[in-house]
């Protein structure tokens, strides 16, 4: 799939730089791309991953999506 390939590319380039609120980002929109295909275990998963990085900055915007995709791909 197109998008997913996107996605990764995107996930790819934020490690690299390193930018964690880039990955995350893209990491949140692959995770609701999965969710749709029915893949909420690799999901969850991997959002975990990325979210668990971070140490502050839970009043933003990016983690409080991430937070909130987690707790529905928890379900």
């Amino acid at each position: 799939m197109e998008a997913e390939a996107c996605f990764l590319k995107a996930i790819e380039i934020a490690r690299k730089q390193p930018a964690k609120s880039l990955e995350l980002r893209a990491m949140t929109s692959l995770a609701r791309l999965w969710q749709q295909q029915g893949k909420k275990d690799k999901a969850h998963q991997m959002l975990a991953e990325i979210y668990g990085w971070f140490t502050e900055g839970f009043d933003t915007k990016d983690l409080q999506e991430a937070k909130a995709l987690l707790d529905e791909l928890a379900r």
